[in-house]
């Protein structure tokens, strides 16, 4: 199975709360009206696209409507799948890691997949050729870097670790030193996730930003957030306190085959204007992607 049909079928639940209700709406009105454009606008808010987002989505249509001159409302479906792809468009979805070495910080709260995403990312990136070294920062919680070693080991990647309760910037320090020395093109950066603890976070993430740009001043720098769409709206609040903490250049978005809420996509992309870099579809080491804005549409759109 190509990895549009793992996505389409990662999609299902977001698919039936969206594209199903939208036909079933469309096949009941013969003219287009503000009741249809409520029932719409109550369909995207449930599927977790936010008030904001939904609101920019049904203005876009109406205004489509209008210079189209669209009288039939079963062209709206296609309509919508046009505005949803718009949004993603205004910005440059892969990584810019081009340098050797180049600097990839993972950050995200714990229970997210932070470590599954960094292994998949790692052998995603291995695949293509790049040698990568994993610097195990999140020192804090029990067995953090044993998961990772295990992630590492399956993509192929070097990992360095220091002991439980390690200063993290000291292990990134490290991990830019190997890389150095093994001329790897990638460092990945795993890091704490205690957000209940914003303050100590804040510090955390500063000092290991510190030691990154005075050892690689010129190196190309990626900072990903992983989010859990499962948690819908929740994962929005959760980017704006990260954002506080850290230049965020993009989302990580898991656990997308598991929730009816695959419309959080939208909305981060939209609210906070953060680029959706991968999305997580499922278990397996390759469900794991680079985010493609027509891709997903269409995913969601097609039966």
């Amino acid at each position: 199975m190509g990895f549009f049909e793992r996505l389409k079928e990662g999609l299902n639940k977001t698919r039936k709360s969206i594209t199903d209700r939208v036909d079933q709406v469309l096949a009941a009105f013969v003219k287009i009206d503000e009741e249809l454009f409520e029932e719409l606008e109550e369909i995207l808010i449930t599927a977790d696209m936010g008030i904001d987002t939904t609101n920019r989505i049904i203005s876009g249509l109406k205004e489509k409507i209008k210079l189209r001159r669209i009288t039939d409302a079963s062209q709206i479906k296609d309509l919508l799948q046009e505005e949803i792809t718009q949004i993603f468009s205004e910005t440059e979805h892969g990584l810019k890691l081009n340098t050797i070495p180049s600097v990839l910080m993972v950050i995200g709260v714990n229970g997210v997949g932070k470590t599954t995403s960094i292994g998949k990312i790692a052998s995603n990136l291995t695949k293509k050729g790049k040698k990568v070294v994993i610097a195990a920062a999140d020192t804090f919680r029990a067995a953090a870097s044993e998961q990772l070693e295990v992630w590492a080991n399956r993509a192929g990647a070097d990992i360095i670790k220091h002991q439980e309760g390690a200063d993290p910037a000291a292990v990134v320090y490290d991990a830019i030193q190997a890389a150095r020395s093994r001329n790897a093109h990638i460092v990945i950066c795993d890091t704490a996730g205690r957000l209940h603890t914003k303050k100590n976070l804040m510090e955390e993430l500063k000092k290991i930003y510190r030691v990154v740009n005075r050892e690689l001043p010129d190196a190309d720098k990626e900072v990903l957030l992983v989010l859990d769409a499962t948690t819908g709206q929740n994962a929005v609040s959760q980017a704006k306190l990260f954002m506080e903490a850290a230049d965020v250049t993009g989302i990580v978005l898991t656990k997308l085959d598991g929730t009816a809420k695959g419309g959080i996509v939208v909305s981060i992309k939209s609210e906070l204007n953060i680029p959706v870099k991968f999305i997580g579809v499922g278990e397996k080491i390759e469900d794991l992607q680079d985010f493609d804005a027509d891709e997903f549409a269409r995913a969601l759109f097609e039966k």
